[in-house]
């Protein structure tokens, strides 16, 4: 049996990975008994109808850029945590202090936590594809450098940094997941740079403008929130020895430019759906996104049975049918 605690659980794919822990009982295909939620407001617990008697699950608030915050839930002793808690890209960018107070700091003080209580869980920790920067190849290997543009970039892969030191001295079981820009997210725009790959198709299709921010040209990797869950789940269960000290992955996605996703809108919902998108160019956002990359080669991450996506049009479907929209 295993306890989990999943940090950031009010957040889209946090709650989605808890509902779907509650709903199985397990997470990657091993029992867990305990589930703890926590984040900077208190996660809604999944359904009760949906949770097993066998599982017992805890909801509380916590900032983990708080020194007593991370003491105390290292103190519970999860088995599994999974570190989705962080300052988004715009608003990291935006606030210099608060994203290195949260997104680094933070996890800093999470894992010296853990290394206080001597009990080495299995860390899953979120970071992002923003650690890599231009100028780079066209599809990005495995072995290619860390050269991120961003705060946001730069504190993700500080944290990869020190995933891997407090797993070589046995302080964590850490795996690293740099995760594509998650397509379509439901509800309301956040303050991510990358937030408009999801807009210009919900909005649309809950028959909304959409502003697009930057050219249809741009091209990005993407993955669903049903991706994304699948590779957290994975990754607290996976053979880490596997990874032979390399303990930050890739994750497989879909390199998809604007225009695709906007065809792809129109294919599935009409022009009528597409006429909803306004371009509106914002300087700042296409900055941003001119130093992020846009197709990676993830044969690492799949050899380790991480599964994507099969296509865009698979993930639009797929938000529609969540969202009861006809197609």
């Amino acid at each position: 049996m295993n306890h989990v605690l999943i940090l950031g659980a009010a957040g889209m794919i946090g709650a989605r990975l808890a509902a779907r822990i509650a709903e199985n009982g397990t997470i990657g295909g091993q029992s867990v008994d305990r589930l703890t939620l926590a984040d900077i407001i208190e996660p809604a617990a999944p359904a009760a109808g949906d949770i097993p008697a066998a599982l017992s699950v805890q909801t509380l608030a916590a900032d983990i850029s708080d020194p007593e915050t991370a003491e105390r839930l290292a103190g519970l002793k999860p088995d599994i945590v999974v570190h989705l808690a962080a300052i988004v890209s715009g608003e990291a960018e935006d606030d210099f202090d608060t994203g290195y107070r949260v997104n680094l700091e933070g996890t800093l003080r999470l894992l010296e936590a853990l290394r206080d209580t001597g009990h080495a869980p299995r860390l899953v920790f979120a970071s992002s594809i923003a650690v890599f920067g231009a100028p780079f190849p066209d599809r990005i290997p495995d072995e290619h450098h860390l050269t991120p543009l961003t705060s946001y970039g730069t504190q993700k892969a500080i944290c990869e940094l020190l995933l891997a030191d407090y797993s070589r001295k046995g302080f964590v079981d850490a795996v690293g997941l740099r995760l594509p820009t998650i397509v379509v997210r439901p509800g309301k725009p956040n303050r991510a740079a990358s937030g408009f790959f999801s807009s210009i198709i919900r909005e649309p299709l809950n028959g909304d403008v959409a502003i697009l921010p930057v050219s249809t040209e741009v091209r990005h990797w993407m993955a669903s929130p049903r991706a994304a869950v699948g590779f957290l789940e994975h990754a607290a269960t996976m053979d880490t020895e596997r990874l032979q000290g390399r303990r930050n992955i890739t994750m497989p996605g879909i390199s998809v430019s604007v225009q695709e996703q906007i065809d792809t809108l129109r294919d599935l919902a009409g022009q009528q759906r597409v006429k909803l998108i306004r371009h509106v160019p914002d300087e700042r956002i296409a900055a941003i996104v001119a130093g992020w990359p846009r197709d990676f080669n993830t044969f690492r991450a799949r050899s380790l049975g991480f599964t994507p996506d099969a296509n865009f049009a698979e993930i639009v479907q797929t938000y529609a049918a969540e969202e009861g929209i006809r197609l």
